[in-house]
């Protein structure tokens, strides 16, 4: 069995453009192969399923930094434990709703005011027009990006030290903030990483295999918030950006680093996974 998890953002898709454009042929290949391309974004779930449609991605896909795990209902032989049937998807929620996330900012942070906007305020005092300006989406795309369910994305506008001050409250108060490749994201204490294996673990248990060494999985990303799912997966391929240093892994083995950025360092990396793979069978 191989899986693929794959960030969007400056991943599978141009940090700028949004476009997957690149990666069109090799996607079809993909499928024809059968292995899974599964979104796991910071992106929200109103998000993804527009997004879903573009691609013809039919596979599950994990929102919010590994907040919710959303599978096409009867996808799997049986519905997961502890999944809920939500518009014909099995969804597992791992982490409280965004209200609570938006009173921890109000309550722990009131007084780094003015040094930082959240999608919510931004929405709250300039409509999607807010959310538009900072992300670079249209109005309908910032729409979907502000229909969260379980985090909050910052935009932090002061200074490094008072940003680390910030990210420190914020910890100590029980938030989990990551890094993305544009907005903090203020949410549980979830991460791609445990996602993803938890994904994973319904596609052995499905297919009735015991030993995940029998599961090849490659990891996509781009940013630190992608760092856990890039450590614990088989395979890992960090996508190069074209205005930061890629992240940091410990791992070295079974890791490569794109030459090109976004969907076409995507292409680059997982053709050559994937010959590595074929190669290996």
């Amino acid at each position: 069995m191989r899986l693929i998890f794959t960030d969007l953002d400056g991943s599978l898709l141009d940090h700028h453009s949004y476009s997957f454009a690149p990666a069109v042929p090799l996607l079809a290949e993909l499928d024809a192969l059968g292995i899974p391309v599964i979104p796991i974004t910071s992106k929200t779930f109103a998000e993804v399923i527009t997004l879903r449609g573009d691609l013809d991605n039919q596979h599950p896909f994990i929102v919010e930094n590994g907040a919710a795990i959303y599978i096409p209902s009867r996808y799997f032989k049986s519905q997961p434990e502890h999944a809920l049937l939500e518009n014909n998807f099995w969804v597992l929620r791992n982490v409280p709703r965004r209200a609570k996330w938006q009173q921890l900012l109000t309550e722990r942070v009131a007084d780094f005011n003015g040094e930082f906007e959240t999608f919510y305020s931004l929405y709250a005092t300039s409509g999607a027009a807010g959310v538009a300006a900072i992300t670079g989406l249209d109005l309908h795309a910032a729409e979907l990006a502000n229909q969260r369910e379980h985090s909050e994305p910052v935009h932090w506008i002061g200074t490094k030290e008072r940003k680390r001050t910030f990210v420190y409250r914020l910890k100590e108060a029980g938030a989990t903030v990551l890094q993305g490749g544009r907005f903090l994201n203020i949410g549980g204490d979830v991460d791609k990483g445990r996602a993803m294996l938890q994904l994973r673990d319904l596609y052995l248990r499905d297919a009735n295999i015991s030993q995940p060494k029998h599961c090849e999985t490659l990891a996509i990303g781009d940013s630190n918030n992608d760092i856990a799912m890039l450590e614990a997966a088989s395979s890992a391929l960090v996508i190069r950006a074209d205005n930061r240093a890629p992240p940091a892994l410990k791992r070295t083995e079974n890791c490569h680093t794109s030459k090109q950025i976004g969907p076409d360092g995507w292409v680059e990396g997982v053709r050559l996974w994937l010959d590595q793979s074929t190669k290996g069978t």
